[in-house]
């Protein structure tokens, strides 16, 4: 007999093809009656395929699971998941940290051409016929500005190396400096963003982060600075956003995350120095392709009583 995954959303389909040829896979979001479900089928599951953007992992489900013994998660972030209840638990956890970092990278460094070059406005420039009229107005070139980056782990030295490529300084804030890198490193976010032109928020969400962007960073950055979030949009807060924006305290913003997605403030959809994009970070083929394999991988490797691939540290 099959071993029982419950899947609370979907991977790729040729990742979920290859995972429900080797289990039993319920999934959750299609069921009528999610709860009773859970109820008639709770003692058999061992395996949570848990996504980024599907139903969260709480304490009241996992405490539902008696023989849970595996919360596998389709994406780099843990925000959906109760970690701390899985620990109690000493039920293991997988994430797939590395397989976003080059797209979302890419994603940062799209965010970081379009918002400073106003690609998007040149765009509707020329659609609209205004270049009939007159030339685009100039737009601050890349070359030489200091790229702050909040956050300095995989996708934030990702960035760094396409800023490099641009010609632009690197400078960065993490909770402890990377020694072996030779980039300056802040203690203080504040003192970090009166230093540069480009603030790009590439850190973890939760707790410890949220609205860590807030009105004194964006006084701090200025009014020729522009601030750049791949990151989570719980780590903004956004009325001091918009008010940056609005009173043109900043120069600009680039957005692919927001705190309530997908609800986006309906502020931000009318101002010209935004660029925002439906968080499309690492929104690949490939790189979800690569995620999902990943998954699959540490899935059997439990199964089979191998050491995890993956495994969140503890």
């Amino acid at each position: 007999m099959k071993k029982i995954i419950l899947a609370l959303g979907a991977m790729q389909p040729a990742e979920m093809d290859i995972l429900e040829s080797e289990y039993q896979v319920i999934k959750l979001w299609k069921e009528k009656d999610p709860e009773a479900t859970l109820q008639n089928c709770k003692s058999d599951i061992q395996v949570i395929l848990s996504t980024y953007n599907g139903i969260p992992v709480t304490r009241k489900m996992i405490e539902a699971l008696p023989n849970l013994e595996l919360i596998a998660q389709y994406g780099a972030g843990l925000n959906n998941v109760d970690v701390i209840a899985s620990r109690e638990r000493d039920i293991a956890v997988i994430s797939t940290p590395d397989a976003p970092s080059i797209d979302t990278a890419d994603t940062a460094m799209a965010l970081i051409l379009t918002t400073v070059r106003r690609i998007v406005e040149a765009d509707m420039f020329v659609r609209v016929g205004k270049w009939s009229n007159g030339a685009f107005p100039l737009s601050p070139s890349l070359r030489g500005k200091t790229v702050g980056l909040c956050g300095f782990g995989r996708i934030g030295q990702a960035i760094a190396k396409r800023c490099q490529a641009f010609e632009m300084n690197i400078v960065y804030h993490s909770p402890r400096p990377k020694t072996e890198l030779p980039f300056q490193h802040f203690d203080s976010l504040k003192d970090m963003a009166m230093q540069v032109d480009i603030l790009v928020m590439a850190c973890i969400g939760g707790d410890t982060t949220k609205h860590i962007a807030n009105a004194s960073i964006f006084k701090a950055l200025g009014p020729k600075g522009f601030f750049i979030n791949i990151a989570r949009g719980s780590v903004v807060n956004i009325e001091d956003l918009l008010v940056a924006l609005s009173n043109k305290e900043i120069a600009g913003a680039g957005l692919d995350v927001y705190e309530n997605e997908p609800s986006v403030p309906h502020a931000l959809i009318s101002m010209d120095n935004v660029v925002l994009l439906p968080h499309i970070g690492g929104g690949t083929n490939e790189t979800r392709s690569e995620m999902g394999r990943l998954v699959i991988a540490n899935i059997m490797a439990h199964s089979n009583g191998e050491a995890l691939i993956s495994p969140v540290a503890a």
